[in-house]
């Protein structure tokens, strides 16, 4: 149920309002027909607001943050899952297309190749002077030697990641 947490949280700031202005006509009315007098006024009213309304209010503001907070991430999920049903089903795509069909950054769909490759859920190699990203199956790749793009010596660059000190192409494992 993604958004059901901002859905709460604007119903009880909604209800902590009604609550707390239905609570100041209480105490006011009170007041000016002489039955309530300014001590039981101010006790009502840090009662009432302080352990009804303000809680409201607050659990309310706190559940409609972390559901935009959610969205976003989860924004971020469907754009990374998309990226790699575009790049499993076609084997190879430049990566120019991706940024026009993903509507994002050359910076943003590298950031989210390295984030698919971090979790184990891509494996391929990029090659920077054409732009073009390949998905290539982990086991062709592990214990390779040799770059598949230009076939000059690799070298380890990190984590998961095999840099071509030739051509520059990024191979993940």
């Amino acid at each position: 149920m993604l958004g059901s947490g901002r859905v709460i949280g604007i119903i009880l700031v909604f209800a902590g309002i009604i609550i707390g202005a239905g609570a100041a006509v209480w105490l006011l009315t009170g007041m000016n027909e002489g039955t309530l007098r300014g001590s039981g006024a101010a006790l009502g009213f840090v009662l009432i607001f302080g352990v009804v309304v303000l809680p409201l209010i607050g659990g309310g503001i706190y559940l409609v943050i972390q559901g935009r907070s959610e969205a976003r991430e989860m924004a971020g999920i469907h754009q990374q899952q998309e990226l790699l049903a575009i790049v499993e089903t076609q084997g190879k795509v430049k990566i120019s297309d991706l940024v026009l069909q993903l509507k994002s950054t050359k910076d943003g769909v590298v950031d989210d190749i390295h984030a698919l490759v971090g979790r184990g859920l891509f494996s391929g190699y990029i090659d920077w002077q054409s732009g073009t990203l390949y998905s290539v199956e982990a086991s062709k790749l592990n214990g390779r030697q040799t770059c598949p793009n230009c076939g000059g010596q690799l070298e380890i660059a990190g984590k998961g990641v095999i840099k071509c000190p030739y051509c520059g192409a990024e191979i993940f494992v």
